[in-house]
């Protein structure tokens, strides 16, 4: 779209720490962890330090034999240094590819081939005890992390200049419906989604500081930083989401603008009740990508201390960055459709709701999501064919399910795979019972073994149902079996905490068998 075209230089991830530090050399890094390629920096630390830590690390990067142009995939266990380290890959001009610490060794292994032949930046404990023993074979070369920082007279490697088309990023989509994608980002892609986030980060005038709890693969991390670092913002960057320690932190320094994944939220609920008020100071909340429940969204807002605090919900997806926004207020959390996910970024994307079968576009008859947006990425690496599979011109379909409001807004009814057929709206279900049943922690619907909608549900504290309350609870929605109740931590997760509903429903068929 023209206004994300306009001036468009690429987002330059290599030196993106080196220019916020031009501008703000002493701005404050705060993190829950320690960094494994930097522990000498402490939780501490100032942009200027993490710019020469990018820098340092590109060079020995360099010293090793990777040249630009190179793949080089990032697989490590959990920590900012993730994000640091696909930094200093794109300094010298190669390209980052991200794999979760989550994702397990055979996929993993899959990925790399994908790849063909890069090399693998990884650590001692992934070697040992998650990826298979013959990824040396696979990748190109290995490099440990801990290793590569106790190399010696490495001289410095001055910053490549890569054009703006050329892919600069590789992160993989969430997997929910099997192998993850490998999604290619260019420089100019991911500043064509800086831009609609300036947009609205615009609105906050103060230097509050900006705590950040989102995966250390996802795209959305790399456009959240160069829009925190570069106005100079205090960050707090958060590996653990344990509600006890992201309450100990946030006590101590008081956030003003606080980012996460949907589940991350509806997990630190229990903080609105903490007699510290780890929230109190919080007056702009941003959630990613995903449909969040309006209890959350309630709870949340009614923890800060501001008299106008907004929470803002991005819709997007790996593919295409954020496509479309809505802001909450106090005014109308509770009682929000949560189904209603916002609309599209004006001059910057667009978005339409195509029909399945000819008929007009309802609630009752929902159709297919499309979007456009500069944002798209410019491939699925080694899967053109399946890339161009969801595409339609400058149309992308998102694979979710819904329909346009009167008043434009859309809203999001189900992912086309977990449809049940009949049932309605499963996350409109789910935002029903989480308005009524304070106890519940998840509540994931799917098809079970006959295609009967089973509910999986996990309560606060792994505490027994309150079966009365839930079957008035129910009594308003259709038929159900009656529910499964499963310890949350058992549930399959993404990378970005999503329930992966098919695997399960996998896993529940094969329970009832």
């Amino acid at each position: 779209m023209f206004l994300q075209r306009i001036g468009n230089r690429g987002i330059r991830l290599g030196t993106l720490f080196e220019r916020a530090a031009a501008r703000h050399p002493d701005n404050p890094v705060i993190l829950d962890h320690d960094l494994a390629i930097a522990p000498q920096l402490g939780r501490r630390t100032t942009v200027a330090r993490l710019a020469e830590l990018v820098a340092d690390t590109a060079s020995r990067l360099w010293a090793v034999g990777v040249r630009t142009g190179d793949r080089v995939v990032v697989h490590k266990s959990d920590g900012f240094d993730i994000t640091l380290l696909a930094c200093a890959v794109a300094r010298i001009g190669a390209v980052p590819v991200l794999l979760s610490p989550k994702l397990d060794g055979a996929t993993v292994a899959e990925l790399v081939r994908r790849v063909d032949r890069p090399f693998l930046l990884t650590d001692r404990a992934k070697l040992d005890n998650d990826l298979p023993r013959d990824i040396a074979t696979i990748a190109a070369k290995v490099l440990d992390v801990v290793e590569l920082g106790q190399l010696s007279d490495v001289p410095r490697k001055e910053a490549v200049t890569v054009a703006p088309e050329h892919p600069t990023l590789v992160t993989h989509t969430s997997g929910t419906t099997g192998t993850p994608k490998l999604a290619v980002h260019t420089g100019r892609t991911l500043q064509a989604r800086y831009r609609p986030q300036a947009s609205v980060a615009a609105l906050v005038r103060r230097r509050r500081p900006v705590a950040i709890h989102v995966s250390f693969v996802h795209s959305r991390l790399f456009t959240a930083l160069a829009i925190t670092l570069l106005r100079g913002f205090p960050l707090v960057v958060l590996a653990d989401d344990e509600p006890d320690r992201v309450a100990d932190l946030f006590a101590e320094v008081r956030p003003g603008v606080l980012e996460a994944h949907p589940n991350t939220f509806m997990r630190w609920e229990e903080l609105a009740e903490d007699p510290r008020r780890p929230l109190a100071g919080v007056k702009y909340f941003s959630s990613t990508f995903d449909a969040i429940h309006p209890r959350t969204v309630h709870r949340m807002l009614g923890a800060s201390d501001h008299r106008f605090p907004v929470f803002g919900q991005l819709y997007g997806q790996s593919e295409v960055g954020p496509v479309v926004a809505r802001a909450f207020t106090r005014r109308r959390a509770l009682d929000a459709d949560g189904r209603c996910v916002g609309r599209p970024f004006p001059g910057m994307t667009g978005m339409r709701v195509v029909s399945r079968d000819g008929r007009k576009v309802t609630a009752s008859s929902p159709g297919f999501i499309e979007v456009s947006t500069d944002g798209r990425v410019l491939t699925y690496l080694g899967e053109q064919q399946r890339y161009d599979g969801q595409r339609d011109g400058s149309w992308w379909r998102m694979g979710d399910l819904g329909y346009r409001g009167r008043w434009g807004c859309l809203h999001l009814l189900d992912r086309e795979v977990d449809e049940i057929p009949g049932f309605g709206s499963t996350l409109a279900a789910e935002d029903h019972l989480f308005g009524r049943l304070a106890e519940l922690a998840e509540v994931i619907i799917v098809p079970g073994a006959d295609g009967t909608p089973v509910p999986v549900v996990c309560t606060k504290g792994d505490r027994p149902l309150d079966r009365a309350a839930w079957h008035s609870a129910v009594s308003a929605l259709p038929a159900m079996a009656e529910p499964v109740q499963w310890r949350l931590a058992d549930l399959p997760q993404t990378a970005t905490t999503k329930i992966k509903r098919l695997e399960l429903a996998r896993r529940l068929g094969s329970a009832e068998r």
